[in-house]
């Protein structure tokens, strides 16, 4: 007789459960490490994008584009600006003038020239090496006011030309033709009435600028003198004005319209005249994509992050 052959089930299945048991304890260990290895390559990574992130901006502001402060209300009411006051926060196109000349028309930010800040008294700096460090940090991500010896201001006239005011009906002159000038602020509208000077041919490579608050703003029509003494050198500008980024209530671009054009036109400061003006936003627009790269993966660390601790 063939004697049934006794089962092993009972006994395999005791053998098969050890293995199983290792293999899910090790498979919950392999999770708690890789969720350990998570959040300590998080807290690894967030310092890293800051610095990072820093880093582009600080690239960004020193070579492409920078937000400066307006200190003054000689621009107003294109800018608003005053002592004491929130002024208006600007994003100045450092690289423009890289691919194209300054126009008539721009509202740029200059280093002043030598006759502009002869006379300036130097800024006393803190004494304590903390606040300066703040300062000039500030002053770089365009949360402080710029160097005070920069300027903003409208060019009126490029080199070659001759400018002088005024004609009978109160209107700045270039090379004998009157501007049309709808930008300018006249503090008293009952006495709309312009300082007359004679007339003065801007030297090549130099331009004259003006501020649209026409009757408070010194600028080479009095800087240094006037006359050929308030010219800019073309060298000494820094770019043109762009946005106005800060405060929200005033977002927007910067007018950029042509007091020569014989046909004017509502132009903003985003508005481009020719094809060279739109290279410096593709420029910006390849500069951004790193900083969007590591801002979403920054939101997905976060996020993560939250959802590990609930």
């Amino acid at each position: 007789m063939v004697e049934p052959v006794p089962s092993s089930a009972a006994e395999d299945e005791p053998e098969r459960s050890e293995p199983d048991k290792l293999t899910r304890s090790g498979r919950s260990g392999n999770k708690r490490r890789r969720k350990s290895r998570k959040q300590r390559s998080f807290w690894v990574e967030l310092p890293i994008l800051v610095v990072v992130a820093l880093a582009l901006a600080f690239v960004f502001q020193q070579f492409f584009a920078r937000v400066y402060t307006i200190p003054s209300g000689s621009m107003e009411t294109t800018l608003h600006g005053c002592t004491g006051c929130y002024g208006d926060k600007v994003l100045v196109d450092k690289i423009v003038y890289d691919f194209t000349g300054p126009t008539p028309g721009d509202v740029v930010v200059f280093k002043g020239p030598e006759p502009w800040v002869e006379n300036e008294v130097p800024s006393q700096e803190s004494s304590n090496a903390v606040v300066r460090f703040f300062q000039n940090v500030g002053s770089v991500f365009g949360l402080a006011p710029p160097d005070e010896r920069d300027f903003v201001k409208r060019i009126i006239a490029v080199g070659g030309q001759t400018v002088q005011c005024c004609d009978a009906q109160n209107r700045v002159l270039v090379d004998g033709k009157p501007l049309n000038e709808p930008y300018i602020h006249w503090e008293d509208p009952d006495n709309p009435r312009q300082e007359p000077f004679e007339p003065v041919k801007v030297p090549d490579g130099y331009v004259w600028v003006m501020g649209d608050n026409r009757n408070n703003s010194c600028d080479s029509r009095c800087q240094g003198g006037g006359g050929l003494r308030g010219v800019v050198p073309v060298s000494d500008i820094i770019g043109k004005a762009r946005v106005i980024v800060l405060p929200p209530s005033r977002w927007g671009g910067v007018s950029d319209t042509n007091p020569q054009a014989a046909t004017q036109s509502a132009a903003l400061g985003l508005s481009a005249r020719s094809w060279q003006e739109g290279i410096p936003l593709g420029f910006g627009a390849i500069a951004a994509w790193p900083a969007l790269v590591l801002g979403r993966r920054f939101g997905a660390g976060v996020r993560g992050a939250v959802e590990r601790k609930r």
